[in-house]
């Protein structure tokens, strides 16, 4: 009992100093014409609800791929696409296409912190609180000073508070996956590592330890285990390419972008 009433409270503490960096200002506020990362993610915002999702990564009159062009895997473009959706019905002018580029206002600041919370809240908190319980042969008072450690980190907190990004969303999944695969869930452990690199493809540095891990299960478990690696393998290799296609898409539109502009000087 007196460990869930710790917990909760580290839980608090974490949230609490989130809400209190984001009351400050973000990257770029005030600055045009690019306006910083807030900009960036209100502009997928814009993007993803306004356009069909064959256009998302193609530039065109309507998706100019030299003003903050999406980059990110589609999972983030799906995230963009819902905190649209919701927006929407709080103030269209925010996600209005064209129109709405630079968007500030302190209602839309408050809206776009808040999203950030609530991702914390359902993918990232929730991996590191569980993280942090089941460590073993530790006391109560390290677990918690353990979970402190991770929830007052404020190099992820500045940047996703202060800066203007969506990093814990990556880092939750993944999370999430090194939880699954060390308890033997290791199909639900691959799929939470594929949305992590499915939603940035800044996950692909954790990959080669996470396919080394299901690598030596593999041979461990015999020739049951490695059908179930080469499945989970296979749901790996998708998100992979699911990055890498993303990638190569905004490099082509920012190409042929250029091109068009050289040609018409």
């Amino acid at each position: 009992m007196e460990k869930w009433y710790l917990m909760t409270a580290a839980v608090l503490l974490g949230l609490t100093v989130r809400w209190t960096v984001s009351l400050n200002s973000y990257s770029g506020a005030g600055k045009p014409p690019m306006f910083g990362d807030y900009e960036a993610q209100r502009h997928w915002q814009e993007i993803t609800f306004n356009l069909p999702i064959k256009q998302w990564y193609f530039n065109s009159s309507d998706n100019n791929l030299q003003y903050w062009g999406l980059d990110y895997p589609p999972l983030t473009a799906y995230h963009s696409f819902l905190c649209a959706y919701v927006a929407k019905f709080i103030n269209p002018d925010w996600i209005a296409l064209h129109t709405s580029r630079g968007y500030e206002s302190q209602a839309h600041k408050l809206f776009m912190r808040a999203t950030v919370l609530i991702a914390d809240l359902l993918i990232y908190i929730p991996a590191v609180v569980l993280y942090c319980c089941c460590l073993k042969e530790i006391s109560t008072k390290k677990k918690i000073a353990t979970a402190l450690c991770i929830l007052l980190y404020p190099g992820l907190i500045l940047i996703d508070y202060g800066h203007f990004q969506y990093n814990s969303v990556s880092l939750g999944f993944a999370l999430w996956g090194i939880l699954g695969v060390s308890y033997d869930w290791d199909l639900l452990g691959s799929l939470a590592f594929c949305l992590a690199i499915n939603y940035k493809q800044m996950e692909l540095y954790h990959s080669l330890p996470f396919f080394c891990f299901l690598l030596g299960k593999c041979f461990k478990k015999g020739l049951k285990g490695k059908g179930l690696v080469l499945l989970i393998a296979g749901l790996y290799c998708r998100g992979f390419l699911h990055s890498l296609l993303a990638a190569v898409l905004y490099r082509e539109g920012t190409n042929l972008a250029s091109s068009k502009k050289t040609l018409s000087g």
